[in-house]
This record gives structure tokens, C-alpha cells and sequence, in this order.
């Protein structure tokens, strides 16, 4: 049975059309997953994203720790409160997840691990933790719920829908969070538009939603999330990049770190016995069709595939992430073999759009 979050109650009275996503009962849309879309790039528009799971690293030994565990490098943080974007490899250099980690002090961390990988990825800390014998404890989150509210009137709407916010976010850079009493506002996102992601208890979640639609802020469901995230340039787990995957080949290598020669963190060996052979670049289709997961992509280089593909609400195209052979340039001329024909399609640089505004 799929698990609910705690604004389930809200999104079925509200007349969602609920899917299982991940084992969750989610909201796919409200309506129309196209407006949702626009209402994004255009206003507010906010998501729950309670499935996600916030888990809470104290103790000593935290900072050695995550230095081990993750390819990104967490002693770049150095003030409270911001946000680091890494992968979390095992030893063959595979991605586990990748995930959010939030500094708060040396011995306190929070990190943000994706909802279909979240019992894999706690199991996998703890291994490391008694492998390590790290003076360190973890404790999963489930106690919260999260909303990402996006958009170019995200932040000011925010505002008005929760007193005292804007006081101590006005100034908030991206990717920083600050916590505002028992809720941590983060101004991050995964839809490539400015905005917030708030962190609070679970018996808020519901009054929170309720003030934030009230303020104007357009309830959303995962269909436009992923088409947002799509034109962002932004990974999926599961999609766009898994445990066989390494992040050289899926466009993540700027997210690994390897400035520090005495670092030892699980899953380097591998990355530097491999280098990339492959690289990620967008594409857009220039004939009829659509454009889908798993398509094979021809080029004078070799084939390569697409990962992630659908159609383009803002760019009125159909677009994908695709992984290549090196030496394919951008605004290069390829095929797509969609059901047995070739297409024309041309590589662009990732992303499609950003803050609204189309970047091909």
C-alpha cells in the first residue's frame, strides 16, 4: 500500500489526481498539468515534496564523515545554513542518490535524500557510520513535511503567507537556508525558477498549504515538476542516472570534488581509473514526434541514448537529455530512431530554460 504524506488529505479534497510515485499516493495534477507548468514559469506555484526525507547528522566527527561518504566536498561549507548539491557513490563509483546537504555548525548537518532511494540511502549511512566508527548519529526525519513554492512570485508570496518570513529570507542568497523557528526556509528549488523550499513539522503542513494558496500561490502536482525540472536541466534519479551510473558519463562531474589528494571518499578509486566516456547534452527535436526515455541517438561519433525526454510546455518542442560519445558538439545535427524511424534532432547546452527564459 502506497505510503501518504501528510497534505494526502488536502490534495484528495482539493480533486488531484493522485498516482503512486515512488510508493507514495502523489499528486501527479489539479487540472491541467500544462497550466501548472506556466503558472511556475510565470508566478507561484507550489509542490509537496513531503516524500523527499530530511534526515538530521550530529555529532563530532560529521564533517570527516560526509568528507568520506560524499564526492562533493562539504568543508567548503563554512556558514550556517548553506546548501551543497553532491552525489553519494558506492566503491564502483556508482550513484547511490544524489542529495542536498545543509551546513548548520561542524558537528551538525541536515541532508535531503530523494523519496525511492531514502531507506537505501539510510542503510547505506549506517553501514559507512559503523564501518568508520564515526562519532556521529542519524536520525530520519519523517516527524516533517516539505513545500517548494516556485516561481518568480514565489518568494514575495511566501512572505505573505507566512508572517515574519520575509524578515529573515530577504537577503537569503540561492542555496542557502535559514531556520525560521521550527521550520528551515531553503532557497533552492528543482524547476529552475527562483523560490523556496520550506522544511516544517507535519501538523503545520496542512494550515502552511492553506495560507500559501490563499497568498495566490497555485497548487502543483509531479507532471509539471518533471517537465520543469526537464527544461532546467536537472537530473532525475532512477532516469537519468543510477547505481551503474557514474557521474562523469551523467553531466554531474562538476559535483565531484578532487581538489583535496588526501580525500579519500567512497567511490574515487573508481572514478580515476575511469574517466568520462561519455557526455550529456540536450536535445531538441526538429521533426514531428516526441521525444522519450531510452531512445537511441545517432551521430558521426557513435550512438548514444536519451534519458529523460518529453515536450516542452514553455519551448513548445519536444526535448531530452541525451548521453553521447565524446566529441559531439553542440548545435550539431543527430537522429533519434522514435518507433523504428529516424528523426532530426540538434544538441544544445543544458539548460533549456532558466528563470523563465528560453536559453536555445
Amino acid at each position: 500500500m502506497a505510503r501518504c504524506t501528510p497534505l494526502h488529505a488536502v490534495h484528495v479534497a482539493a480533486g488531484a489526481r493522485m498516482v503512486d510515485f515512488a510508493g507514495w499516493d502523489m499528486p501527479v495534477n489539479y487540472g491541467s498539468q500544462i497550466e501548472e507548468h506556466h503558472t511556475v514559469r510565470g508566478d507561484a506555484g507550489m509542490f509537496d515534496v513531503s516524500h523527499m526525507l530530511a534526515l538530521d547528522l550530529t555529532g563530532a566527527d560529521a564533517t570527516d564523515f560526509l568528507r568520506t561518504l560524499l564526492a562533493n566536498d562539504v568543508a567548503k561549507l563554512t556558514v550556517p545554513g548553506k546548501a551543497l548539491y553532491s552525489c553519494m557513490l558506492n566503491e564502483a563509483g556508482g550513484v547511490i542518490d544524489d542529495l542536498i546537504v545543509y551546513y548548520f555548525a561542524a558537528d551538525r548537518f541536515r541532508i535531503v535524500v530523494n523519496a525511492g532511494t531514502a531507506d537505501k540511502d539510510v542503510a547505506w549511512m549506517r553501514k559507512q557510520i559503523a564501518r568508520t566508527g564515526a562519532n556521529v548519529t542519524l536520525d530520519a526525519r519523517r516527524d516533517l513535511a516539505m513545500i517548494a513554492v516556485q516561481g518568480p512570485n514565489a518568494r514575495a508570496k511566501t512572505w505573505h503567507a507566512i508572517p515574519g518570513s520575509e524578515s529573515v529570507t530577504a537577503a537569503l542568497k540561492p542555496f542557502c537556508a535559514v531556520e525560521v523557528g521550527d521550520m528551515l526556509i531553503a532557497r533552492t528549488g528543482y524547476t529552475g525558477e527562483d523560490g523556496f523550499e520550506i522544511t516544517l513539522p507535519a501538523a503545520q503542513a496542512a494550515d502552511t498549504w492553506t495560507a500559501l494558496a490563499g497568498a495566490g500561490v497555485a497548487p502543483c502536482g509531479l507532471g509539471a515538476r518533471d517537465t520543469l525540472r526537464l527544461e532546467a536541466g536537472m537530473n532525475l534519479y532512477g532516469q537519468d542516472m543510477d547505481e551503474s551510473t557514474s557521474p562523469l558519463n551523467v553531466g554531474l562531474a562538476w559535483t565531484v570534488d578532487l581538489k583535496d589528494a588526501e580525500r579519500a571518499f567512497i567511490g574515487r578509486t573508481a572514478l580515476e581509473a575511469a574517466p568520462a566516456s561519455q557526455q550529456v547534452l540536450g536535445l531538441v527535436l526538429l521533426e514531428r514526434g516526441v521525444l522519450r526515455a531510452h531512445q537511441s541517438v545517432i551521430t558521426a561519433q557513435g550512438e548514444g541514448e536519451t534519458t529523460s525526454g518529453s515536450f516542452s510546455p514553455t519551448l513548445q518542442q519536444s526535448i531530452a537529455f541525451a548521453r553521447l560519445p565524446p566529441g559531439v558538439a553542440e548545435n550539431t545535427e543527430v537522429e533519434v530512431d522514435i518507433r523504428g524511424k529516424r528523426l532530426k534532432a540538434r544538441t544544445v547546452k543544458l539548460p533549456f530554460v532558466r528563470n523563465g527564459k528560453p536559453l536555445i
